[in-house]
């Protein structure tokens, strides 16, 4: 039987031993999970036993659109169906919800990952199973942190067309959180402002472009740069500027999360793709059992 879980946060045991390639972080992922941003339905819904746990979630702005946000089985207890009957319970959650697709698929700003890694095998093979079908691609990048990043020429080349480069240390958001809202969307602006790092850049005293990192630990991103602000170098300088925080911050490498364009933080940074995530969608009508 599954039922809802009345501490989401007492999964973070079971998801750091079921989550073999993330179990150092873990325990972090189901805190951010259960404690998402505002326009947001959620519920945890777990095994009596706490042996499995899911993750579901609609956001305001997708309002059809439901959400696998995690899934976890501790290994001992597979081979159990477990994991076919979370899905189910999660499924008929969005289902009364209004969803009329479930996602095995990120729900941005708050999130796991962009989707299944693909060396979660099990996972995989779940979703193909009761129905799922691929639909994208997503991949996240790593960058060793010991290289050098410094960026004071770069910057000084702005400064000589005008752009000036500057830290938004947490609290002092509002403006760049704004630009973000207004040039993307909430979700972005969300994370920038639970970012360990924030960097921003202005030319006549607009801001014209902004990068961040933190709001996952290990992760850069999101970063944008306006349209008046593109091709003149400044993603490349308030990428480094995050990267060199990162780095003295104690951190061995960076990563770049659902990253587009690939080639950019190739070039930028010497990043390699490094994770790849399937995305997997199917139409949900009224319950039925998947063979």
């Amino acid at each position: 039987m599954i039922e809802t879980l009345a501490d989401p946060r007492a999964a973070g045991d079971l998801a750091r031993d079921a989550l073999t390639l993330d179990a150092d972080a873990a325990e972090a992922l189901v805190a951010r999970l259960a404690a998402p941003p505002p326009g947001r339905r959620w519920t945890a819904l777990a095994t009596p036993d706490l042996d499995g746990v899911v993750f579901a979630s609609i956001s305001d702005r997708q309002a059809a659109a439901g959400h696998l946000d995690l899934l976890a089985v501790r290994p001992a207890a597979r081979e159990r169906g477990l994991g076919r009957a979370l899905v189910g319970a999660a499924e008929d959650w969005l289902r009364a919800e209004g969803a009329e697709t479930a996602s095995f698929a990120a729900n941005p700003p708050c999130y796991a990952w962009p989707g299944i890694d693909v060396r979660y095998t099990p996972a995989l093979c779940l979703a193909r199973s009761l129905g799922y079908e691929r639909y994208d691609i997503a991949c996240n990048m790593t960058v060793d942190l010991s290289r050098d990043f410094s960026s004071g020429a770069d910057e000084a080349a702005l400064a000589g067309k005008g752009i000036t480069v500057h830290a938004a240390p947490p609290g002092e958001r509002a403006e760049v959180a704004e630009f973000v809202r207004r040039e993307w969307h909430g979700g972005w602006a969300w994370e920038a402002e639970q970012a360990a790092g924030c960097h921003y850049a202005t030319r006549d005293g607009r801001i014209i472009a902004f990068a961040s990192w933190g709001s996952r630990p290990l992760w850069f991103g999101p970063m944008g740069t306006a349209e008046a602000g593109r091709g003149l170098g400044v993603g490349r300088v308030l990428l480094r500027r995050c990267l060199a925080e990162q780095a003295a911050a104690g951190l061995a490498t960076a990563q770049v999360g659902w990253v587009d364009p690939i080639h950019f933080y190739a070039k930028a940074v010497g990043a390699r793709v490094e994770r790849v995530f399937w995305l997997y969608r199917r139409a949900l009508g009224a319950h039925q059992e998947v063979s």
